[in-house]
């Protein structure tokens, strides 16, 4: 799993949560995680949830965003299943540094703002996913939380959660490759 954090600063349209986007951009080949800051309007041309059609919208000033890809045969339900993985990762890097969060889903919440946004679908050749926390709560179209009020580094928690799911994936990818299947002849040796 390829991560890194970019450094200069990308305004997220939807557009960007598309295959190989960050091959393009970032010369990433694989599974790859990146972060960056931005602004953020999600046009309805390129919202993934059809539940958020018409509705408030997408949206904020300044945002910590992550969009991930992966070319394995996951389905829509272990997309989803990543996604809230991805969000309890965030979750316990925020509450290490003394942030009240809770999770609901695979939202972020401190007191009633909305912290995050995040979405997880398919393409046609990948898995793709985006999550992301607001910096300021500026420009968003619903009560919401930001990393500024609770006095986060974004740069430092953006390398941080890259660096968990790093190594949550190679636990994974790990334990997968170990485990024999039951049923799966025993030698004389194996016997009990």
């Amino acid at each position: 799993m390829n991560v890194r954090w970019l450094d200069q600063r990308i305004d997220y349209d939807g557009s960007q949560l598309a295959g190989h986007w960050i091959l393009r951009q970032v010369g990433l080949v694989g599974d790859a995680c990146v972060a960056f800051r931005g602004a953020c309007k999600v046009s309805d041309a390129e919202m993934a949830d059809v539940e958020d059609l018409g509705g408030p919208g997408i949206a904020g000033d300044d945002m910590l965003h992550f969009l991930l890809e992966r070319f394995d045969d996951e389905s829509p339900a272990a997309g989803i299943l990543r996604q809230r993985l991805f969000a309890c990762l965030v979750a316990e890097s925020l509450a290490a540094r003394g942030a009240p969060v809770r999770r609901d889903g695979d939202d972020l919440f401190v007191g009633p703002g909305k912290l995050s946004i995040s979405i997880a679908t398919r393409g046609p050749t990948s898995a793709l996913m985006h999550f992301a926390l607001n910096v300021g709560t500026a420009g968003t179209p619903v009560l919401t939380a930001g990393l500024d009020e609770l006095g986060i580094d974004v740069e430092e928690l953006a390398r941080d959660v890259l660096e968990r799911y790093r190594q949550e994936q190679a636990g994974v990818d790990a334990a997968r490759t170990k485990v024999r299947a039951k049923g799966e002849w025993v030698g004389p040796s194996e016997r009990a």
